[in-house]
């Protein structure tokens, strides 16, 4: 038993190892892999075309033009063999004039030299196939000493045989005895590898561009914006996810359109009775109690506006370009009004596409949170090309570092925190970091370097 416990742990161990393996070479394998879909599109037909045309060249170089040039230099070396034949059987021909004209007509070109006159071996080419085609058939059909130089650029192969009592040196065409019809090919396969990989990506760029045209409409759509010239292109399966994002969209402002009828008929009936109860106090007369409860009909008017506010959001509204430096100008004035010390400071292009009544709302919420905390605001902006940031910084006591989401919750109050407030709702960051997400964007709270709470507000440009 204690055999087989042991067993399994080291299958275990050697499982976990090779687990570990393949995840750490699929990541370094991800790391190298491009992230885009048009990239990676043109990586799934370039390769499979690479590799088929690597194994076509290789198989046809091994086959074709071994074949091929293994034969053209057997028949080369085989007339070679014959003319030593006729040197043998031929005395007669002194000044070897016959031999002469029989090379002629097989396109060769034969002289002799003395007998000693062999130069050493030279160095043989790593990847001549001629050169090792070449040894292999005068070593097979011959069977004297050899010398040949196939190296350089020459039109023609020198190939000396050593005789009884001569050399013999014969200069062959290389096209004789070599398939040298290796650069045809090669133009063919990169010229129509070429053509291939130019349609490939501009069809790929034509199927791509409805993709990217879904991913900005669905971006714009985060960011409260419109997208009017969207509509359904490119192949079935992305023409139905358009379809599916454009129903998705008509539900979405469907429902956000009967939710804001149904407490605009909600704030009319209430406010409605909120009137009559301040007609009604008003012919009342006066008195504590008469003061007492017009104050209560107040808090209940700035309550159902607080949460008609927060349940309507920024629908309605339609974004626009808006110079937020103004903006925050307007915030800080505001502030200074109240009795507070406040400053403004812009960085970057301060045009920015937002829904510019809401997004004020958003911010002047920051900044009435701060007012009531503290008696020094900083109000600082700053645009880049991705995000615009706007951060508010105060000197009032902060909010605990563990209850710094919990105050975005609606109707949530903190005893001693910043959003206590004598008749408010607890909804007024809830709002904010509504319209901030209508946006694309968040609100993130942090320590101020004043001493206080920082707001920052992030909303893409």
């Amino acid at each position: 038993m204690s055999t087989l416990d042991s067993g399994l742990t080291l299958i275990k161990n050697a499982s976990q190892r090779v687990s570990k393996a393949n995840g750490w070479m699929g990541n370094a394998f991800k790391s190298w892999m491009p992230t885009g879909l048009y990239a990676r599109a043109l990586l799934i037909m370039i390769v499979p075309m690479v590799i088929l045309q690597t194994v076509v060249a290789f198989v046809f170089m091994e086959r074709h033009w071994n074949t091929v040039t293994r034969r053209l230099s057997a028949a080369v070396v085989s007339d070679i063999a014959a003319l030593i034949d006729v040197y043998k059987s031929y005395p007669q021909d002194k000044d070897r004039a016959q031999l002469r004209r029989i090379a002629q007509k097989l396109q060769l070109v034969v002289d002799f030299l003395p007998a000693g006159d062999m130069p050493p071996p030279g160095p043989k080419p790593f990847f001549s196939l001629l050169d090792q085609t070449l040894s292999v058939q005068l070593g097979r059909q011959i069977s004297r000493p050899f010398w040949i130089d196939t190296v350089g650029k020459s039109n023609l192969v020198e190939i000396r045989v050593q005789l009884d009592d001569s050399v013999m040196r014969i200069f062959a065409q290389r096209s004789a005895a070599y398939a040298s019809n290796s650069e045809i090919f090669i133009f063919w396969m990169l010229g129509t590898s070429t053509i291939l990989l130019i349609v490939a990506v501009l069809f790929l760029r034509n199927q791509i561009k409805p993709i990217l045209r879904l991913a900005d409409a669905a971006e714009s759509f985060g960011k409260g914006r419109e997208a009017p010239n969207f509509r359904p292109r490119g192949a079935r399966e992305v023409r139905r996810a358009a379809q599916a994002f454009i129903e998705m969209k008509a539900r979405v402002e469907r429902s956000i359109e009967q939710r804001t009828a149904m407490l605009a008929g909600v704030s009319h009936d209430l406010r409605t009775i909120l009137t009559r109860f301040k007609l009604e106090l008003a012919l009342i007369g006066e008195g504590p109690e008469i003061d007492a409860m017009r104050k209560d009909v107040d808090e209940m008017s700035m309550m159902l506006e607080d949460y008609l506010a927060f349940a309507r959001g920024d629908s309605g509204e339609v974004a626009q370009p808006t110079d937020m430096a103004l903006a925050l100008e307007e915030l800080r004035s505001d502030a200074e009004r109240h009795g507070h010390t406040a400053t403004v400071a812009f960085h970057g292009l301060p045009v920015v596409t937002v829904k510019p009544a809401s997004f004020k709302r958003c911010l002047a919420n920051l900044v009435s949170n701060a007012a009531r905390h503290a008696n020094t605001i900083s109000i600082t902006g700053h645009r880049d090309h991705r995000y615009l940031n706007v951060t508010v910084d105060d000197d009032g006591p902060g909010i605990p570092a563990d209850m710094r989401e919990e105050v975005f919750k609606p109707f949530l109050r903190l005893d001693d925190a910043r959003n206590q407030d004598e008749g408010g709702t607890g909804l007024g960051l809830a709002i904010a970091r509504d319209i901030a997400r209508s946006h694309g964007g968040d609100i993130m709270l942090s320590e101020s370097p004043m001493g206080g709470l920082r707001a920052v507000v992030r909303v893409p440009v």
